[in-house]
């Protein structure tokens, strides 16, 4: 069975998300590598949110045009 796009990318923001979460959990103070990492997954999670807009505005595109022929 194949993964929605969509729904693929949502599942990776959710990880990196927790990921995020347990960084800041840690007690005492975080390294660079941490602060370094950190830093690329907010970038990767900005980067699949623009990804995943993208597939669900070319889903509802075609119903809009749609809806407005009507």
């Amino acid at each position: 069975m194949m993964t929605d796009p969509a729904t693929a990318i949502k599942s990776e923001v959710f990880h990196l998300i927790d990921q995020q979460i347990e960084t800041l959990r840690r007690e005492g103070h975080l390294t660079d590598t941490d602060l370094d990492q950190f830093r690329l997954r907010s970038g990767r999670i900005s980067d699949l949110y623009q990804e995943h807009d993208r597939i669900v505005r070319s889903r509802i595109s075609p119903l809009l045009r749609l809806a407005r022929a009507s």
